[in-house]
């Protein structure tokens, strides 16, 4: 890992030159049009069966696209959602069709001890894989596991196949590559989608009867790895109004909709609000990282980190108010990226409004208690370990880069290496509570692969909302004379199929290629 730095900072001076430009992605929307919902791929008698291939494409203004394409009748789409219920099996053949000139070998990694899954070789900017962030799968080859797996152009499909656990809670989860050192550049480019497990109106009936709305937030700079500029966009239409029309979602005068929201941007933590007349209104909050909430509750606003997911209920204001949809300003302190206000849509209120092409109503259903999915008596169980770690930073010399690290209190600081051993090893059954503290002058968003956490403490201090969680974000630190911001979690590690290594890391995506991330074995029974 200690080369990568240099090989993604040859990609950057060479701008993507030895990916062919040619357009293999589909035209995403025009700024100013109304969203629509991506095309639904749902399961049939228990399982769904998709193909997608990853493809790559420059468009006119010099942006990278990275597309995880699916041929309809109509021609190719980007990023279908997954729609499949508890107990199902997903079966997903992924080819890569990256085209690539590149000549210089990939990074330079170790990959020594490593089994292989996939085509192997070494990780480029045109090999890419899968990870199903969220759901409580196995970590494993053809399941999910992104430290072995590897895809290479122009080889045969890669099958994914794994069975939804019957107890998984209802929600919306989300997939994207995960090759370590390039996730960034292929999730900048546009390589997300989302993946929803069905049920949440059994769990919450607030939301049956209701429209369905699915909007992926994405990001994308002219260079991913150098700060700058960046536009955001809501299903892959460019949310960056005043310098181009805003997107319009199209609501009738009083209507309540369901809207399901995955941050799947690289970096950007985002405060959503909903405004009348430029006042922010009451959400509904139903549920977060694809857990539903013990119970929904008012907020009029929700923060989500990157790779974070809320889903809650708005509704619309009468005929004649403006209202929209807006992102608010967060500061990621002194070393950090400036997260701007941005405008996400217009909110286009009339008693015509067209349900969005893919929009769905969500129909009733007899509810069930939340006891019947995973994770739900955790506040029960008593910790068998606490553990401390910490996010931090470092500049390597005068004007250097900036070294990313987590650390397990204890432990010597370092980056990722790929044929590391685990910095942690449990075993299945144990319940555990980490204290996770950011030592560093920008916030970070920590996530763990395969489980979510239940929050306890925030600073030190017990939070009334234990939510169930798969990535949290920690402030900044203010620098000498203050304390560093921590979470504390519970983390359950008793499920048997979950039993392998994984990884937790910052999902700032640079932070994560460049090392803030290490491994966790949890042991079989």
């Amino acid at each position: 890992m200690r080369f990568a730095s240099r090989y993604l900072l040859a990609v950057v001076i060479c701008g993507f030159a030895f990916l062919r430009p040619a357009a293999q992605c589909p035209k995403r929307p025009d700024p100013g049009t109304v969203v629509e919902d991506a095309v639904s791929l749902n399961s049939v008698n228990g399982v769904l069966k998709a193909e997608l291939t990853t493809r790559h494409s420059v468009d006119s203004s010099g942006y990278n696209h990275y597309c995880q394409n699916y041929k309809t009748d109509k021609g190719e789409v980007e990023s279908p959602t997954l729609r499949l219920n508890q107990g199902d099996q997903l079966v997903l053949d992924v080819k890569d069709r990256i085209e690539s000139d590149d000549t210089s070998g990939g990074m330079d990694m170790d990959m020594s001890g490593l089994a292989s899954c996939g085509d192997g070789g070494t990780p480029a900017l045109s090999s890419t894989n899968v990870h199903f962030h969220g759901l409580n799968v196995p970590p494993i080859c053809h399941q999910d596991d992104v430290l072995t797996t590897l895809l290479q152009p122009d080889k045969p499909a890669f099958e994914y196949s794994m069975q939804i656990p019957k107890d998984e809670p209802p929600g919306l989860y989300w997939y994207h590559p995960h090759v370590h050192g390039f996730a960034e550049f292929q999730v900048n480019g546009g390589a997300a989608g989302a993946l929803v497990v069905g049920g949440m109106e059994k769990l919450h009936p607030e939301v049956a009867g209701l429209t369905e709305r699915v909007f992926v937030i994405r990001q994308q700079y002219l260079v991913p790895w150098v700060p700058g500029p960046y536009q955001l966009s809501i299903n892959y239409q460019v949310a960056a109004f005043p310098s181009f029309p805003s997107p319009i979602i199209k609501m009738k005068p009083n209507e309540k909709q369901f809207w399901r929201v995955a941050n799947a941007t690289i970096q950007d933590f985002m405060p959503l609000q909903v405004w009348f007349n430029g006042k922010p209104q009451q959400l509904e909050l139903i549920a977060l990282d694809g857990y539903p909430l013990a119970k929904p509750r008012l907020q009029d606003t929700i923060l989500v980190p990157p790779a974070g997911r809320a889903e809650f209920i708005v509704k619309a204001p009468p005929q004649d108010n403006e209202a929209i949809f807006i992102s608010l300003a967060y500061s990621t302190g002194p070393t950090g990226n400036p997260d701007l206000q941005q405008e996400l849509g217009k909110i286009q209120v009339s008693d015509d409004a067209d349900e969005s092409q893919e929009a769905k109503n969500i129909a009733a259903a007899p509810s069930a208690p939340v006891g019947h999915i995973k994770f739900a008596d955790l506040s029960e169980q008593k910790p068998t370990t606490v553990r401390k770690l910490y996010f931090s930073e470092e500049f390597g010399g005068t004007n250097g880069p900036i070294q990313f690290y987590i650390t397990v209190d204890g432990q010597k600081q370092k980056v990722f290496e790929a044929n590391e051993k685990p910095v942690i090893t449990t075993h299945v059954g144990a319940v555990e509570d980490w204290i996770v503290e950011n030592h560093a002058l920008e916030t970070h968003a920590f996530h763990i692969h395969q489980i979510h956490f239940k929050v306890l403490e925030v600073d030190g201090k017990p939070v009334e909302d234990q939510d169930l969680r798969d990535t949290i974000e920690i402030p900044f630190w203010e620098g000498p004379g203050h304390p560093y911001h921590s979470f504390k979690g519970r983390f359950d590690f008793r499920d048997p199929t979950i039993a392998g290594t994984f990884v937790f890391h910052c999902h700032i995506l640079l932070h994560e290629d460049l090392g803030m991330m290490h491994k966790i074995l949890v042991l079989p029974k």
